[in-house]
């Protein structure tokens, strides 16, 4: 099996050691799997056994990803989804039972960011962030939810965000969002854990995807080499494995949970080189 990482800027696929097959027998759905975290997480769950469903607006990009998958011998399919759209996030349920049956667990990666100061941030964009990021989530989750209550049990794992957690400058809506992701996330967790349904977050800090590479300039990817104890960008199989984690019986008993995968930045408070 091959394992997407990436080095130097550049995507890659690279021989992988043998996977302990954790997702074996397992139905995946992955949004926003057609490139960054989403592909790094379909390509890592496809090794590990499960049959994975990549959903995309992009629906080529994750043909490309899918192929790929298939090509070194992992099972999964491509869908077109507006996650903004309740009948078509029904769509991508039925699509799902029909190439491999219900969906086990839900990977909700899907979503819209935005950089722009407090004051000068249109009420259109805060829309569109919760519309998508929050209002996407909500319908993906609720829908895979009611199969894996007939299935007997399931794994959703939602992405938020630092943002969610702490004030960056420049993300008042993205914020909004994902820190409503993270409230749904808990309250999800409550009102499913009768069904035997676990629901945790992801809390990126900043990622080498092609969407930080556009939008981050280099002040800005210095200032996040600074702020992060590690010294440096995460990469996505790193948020690959904790998505596993999450999704596996290793993480049975965790629910309600947001899990920072963010280098320390979240946990760090004053830094100097003189103690």
């Amino acid at each position: 099996m091959t394992y997407r990482g990436a080095v130097a800027g550049r995507w890659l696929f690279y021989d992988d050691p043998p996977m302990s097959q954790r997702l074996a027998g397992k139905v995946a759905i992955v949004t926003g799997s057609g490139t960054g975290i989403g592909a790094a997480i379909a390509t890592r769950f496809a090794s590990e056994g499960a049959a994975v469903v990549l959903a995309d607006r992009d629906e080529s990009s994750a043909r490309a990803v899918c192929a790929e998958i298939v090509s070194a011998g992992g099972k999964a399919a491509a869908c077109h989804v507006d996650i903004r759209e309740a009948d078509r996030v029904e769509a991508l349920l039925e699509f799902t039972r029909q190439q491999f049956g219900p969906a086990h667990i839900l990977i909700n990666n899907a979503g819209v960011s935005a950089q722009k100061h407090f004051l000068d941030t249109p009420l259109e964009t805060l829309r569109t962030m919760l519309d998508v990021n929050v209002a996407g989530t909500f319908l993906c989750a609720q829908a895979a939810a009611r199969d894996m209550v007939k299935l007997g049990g399931g794994r959703i794992v939602n992405l938020a965000s630092h943002s969610g957690l702490l004030g960056s400058s420049g993300r008042a809506a993205y914020a909004a969002a994902k820190g409503g992701i993270i409230a749904m996330t808990r309250v999800m967790a409550v009102d499913l854990a009768q069904y035997h349904i676990t629901v945790n977050a992801i809390a990126p800090g900043p990622i080498d995807v092609p969407r930080s590479r556009q939008q981050h300039n280099k002040e800005r990817r210095s200032a996040w080499h600074r702020a992060v104890p590690l010294g440096r960008y995460g990469e996505p199989p790193e948020v690959a494995a904790v998505a596993l984690f999450l999704a596996s019986d290793d993480a049975s008993y965790v629910t309600g949970q947001t899990l920072a995968v963010d280098g320390g930045f979240s946990a760090a408070g004053l830094r100097v080189k003189q103690v």
